[in-house]
């Protein structure tokens, strides 16, 4: 019935010829061989290409020259399913052919042949051969060996590869030292995968070339957060001075991680035009943000960022009132002394009873390090002659204070006793008193001394 299988295969549709070539797979009979290679001549490339696959089942060497023709098939799956078989037919006669294929402009085609090849015993006779075939297995770090000689075939996949090799492809470029790496990575930031422009970053923050800047510096605008993160980096490396100006727009970002790494760069840089928008940060929503501004602040080392850091030492996470207590000793070891702080005292007052514990310790310490005065707070006005003995009004304070006597932290009880007696306030007697039975006795101390006080 060998006659009527070839008139199948001359006769009707696609479909029902793939159905004829499915059924001599799964015969096992080398008479099979015969339609197969016959088949490989179809008008259809769907066919022509699952014929090939299927003669790699019979290892039979009349097969080998038909599909060296196919390697020249207009369709490449086509050309990598014969390179495929050929690998398979153990025919010296394949390689020529096969090494040829190390250059089709498909990838896949690049890659069978180079298996077939690698199966076949091939050994390059050349460099260049060596590259191709690396190239085609995907083996890049083998290609970086090659050093400068790698650039030009790496260049060639980072340009028409698919995405996931010109990934590999930057990423092993990135690790030559060559003069052409630069401007090849420059333009790998005009690509559409995000992964290669971060690849492409990364190399041009290690090579510090000023001339990349103004491309870098358009990656701050990029509209993938991890590209504008790695853009922050490479342009402090690349501008230094040049980059605090677009570095400063960066500390409005939509992205947390890039307004962290854009407060971390200016510090660096010194950049006083950015003290306002490091102030601003230092109410960031972010905790690492606030911290990173902060730091960044004692680093320039301007004094406009006082009153910000001592708002900051009330912050709700201890890293970031660590991170405001050394910036404000950077700038000035006697910040508490100077005059601007007290506008920040009615924020302190208000912390006082903040639901969170530390910030309500951090007010309370804060009160005491400034030794409040009832008269920067809300100065009363001079009474007339005759109204001179009427009881003065409770200061504003005095209900936050007397409310911090009962506070189950002990420093918290103790710098609201002695605030109490700096205010001298008549009105705080009675909690002074009920103070006096504190459990601590320090506590009950500053009661008593704050009691003195007020006679």
């Amino acid at each position: 019935m060998l006659w009527w299988t070839y008139q199948q295969l001359r006769m009707g549709s696609a479909k029902s010829r793939l159905a004829v070539i499915e059924k001599l797979a799964a015969s096992h009979d080398e008479e099979s061989v015969g339609p197969l290679i016959f088949a490989l001549k179809d008008k259809d490339a769907t066919v022509r290409c699952l014929s090939a696959k299927t003669l790699t089942r019979y290892r039979d060497r009349r097969a080998v020259e038909p599909l060296i023709v196919l390697l020249r098939d207009p369709d490449s799956l086509t050309r990598a399913a014969a390179a495929e078989s050929l690998g398979h037919l153990d025919d010296p006669v394949a390689v020529n052919p096969l090494v040829g294929l190390l250059r089709d402009p498909e990838p896949i085609v690049r890659t069978f042949a180079a298996r077939s090849l690698k199966r076949l015993g091939w050994k390059s006779g050349t460099d260049s051969q060596r590259m191709m075939q690396i190239l085609a297995m995907g083996d890049l770090q083998r290609l970086e060996a090659y050093g400068p000689e790698g650039v030009a075939p790496l260049l060639e996949l980072m340009r028409n590869g698919p995405p996931n090799k010109q990934f590999s492809a930057v990423k092993a470029l990135s690790r030559i030292h060559d003069p052409r790496v630069g401007p090849t990575m420059i333009e790998a930031l005009r690509k559409n995968n995000s992964a290669v422009r971060i690849v492409a970053l990364g190399a041009l923050e290690r090579l510090a070339d000023p001339t990349a800047f103004a491309e870098v510096a358009k990656m701050l605008r990029d509209p993938d957060t991890n590209v504008r993160g790695a853009a922050v980096e490479a342009a402090v490396r690349c501008g230094g001075p040049r980059a605090g100006t677009a570095l400063v727009k960066c500390l409005k970002d939509a992205s947390w991680e890039v307004r962290q790494a854009a407060a971390s760069a200016l510090g660096l840089l010194g950049e006083t035009s950015a003290v306002e928008g490091l102030c601003g940060l230092v109410n960031d929503p972010d905790h690492d943000v606030r911290e990173s501004a902060i730091a960044a602040l004692g680093q320039i080392g301007d004094r406009r960022a006082i009153v910000p850091l001592v708002t900051a030492l009330m912050d709700e996470e201890s890293s970031v009132r660590s991170a405001a207590a050394a910036a404000l000793h950077k700038l000035d070891r006697h910040w508490a002394q100077q005059e601007d702080v007290r506008q920040v005292e009615p924020k302190i007052i208000d912390a006082l009873k903040h639901p969170n514990y530390w910030v309500r310790h951090s007010a309370g310490k804060l009160l005491e390090l400034l030794k409040v005065d009832p008269n920067h707070l809300a100065p009363v006005p001079a009474a007339a002659p005759e109204k001179m003995t009427r009881e003065a009004p409770p200061h504003p304070a005095a209900g936050a204070l007397a409310d911090l006597l009962f506070d189950r932290d002990r420093d918290l009880r103790l710098a609201a006793a002695v605030a109490l007696g700096r205010l001298r306030d008549k009105s705080a007697g009675s909690v002074l008193t009920a103070a006096l039975r504190d459990t601590d006795s320090s506590v009950r101390q500053a009661a008593q001394a704050a009691l003195a006080a007020l006679n």
